[in-house]
């Protein structure tokens, strides 16, 4: 059961990046539009991270110090690095997955198309919350 859910959510990942890597298709610059696609991937991941370390920071009222030096910050994000570079850009599979995802029903390509986007939007949304969040706590008296 756990198996089938951890393939159902690789699909949906493999789908994500093929909606991003289509629209970097769909560019003037089509050049490496793999590379762009699993970029995106990589920036939403640190954007929902950094989100979740905002949210803890408001929720505690501790101030953090988010530098690239900092391992609460590098770690996470090499693991991010080394996890789509090995789904995406080292192995050859996501050119199989594009090919499978080219042939769904244009009507069911749309509406997965759509929940990606919404999804994407959610991301980006929850990352300006966060900040607005962060933005209405007086830091003064925390630190």
């Amino acid at each position: 059961m756990a198996l089938n859910r951890f393939m159902k959510i690789r699909r949906a990942y493999y789908y994500l990046f093929y909606r991003l890597y289509k629209l970097s298709e769909s560019a003037p610059s089509k050049w490496w539009s793999d590379w762009k696609a699993a970029l995106a991937i990589v920036a939403l991941e640190a954007w929902l991270f950094l989100s979740v370390g905002v949210y803890y920071a408001v929720y505690t009222k501790t101030a953090m110090n988010l530098e690239i030096s900092q391992p609460i910050v590098f770690i996470p994000l090499i693991i991010i690095l080394l996890l789509n570079y090995s789904m995406f850009i080292h192995s050859s599979k996501w050119k199989l997955y594009v090919k499978e995802f080219e042939l769904l029903p244009k009507a069911r390509n749309k509406v997965y198309g759509r929940i990606v986007f919404i999804l994407i939007a959610c991301v980006i949304i929850n990352l300006v919350f966060s900040f607005y969040l962060m933005s209405r706590v007086d830091w003064s008296k925390y630190r």
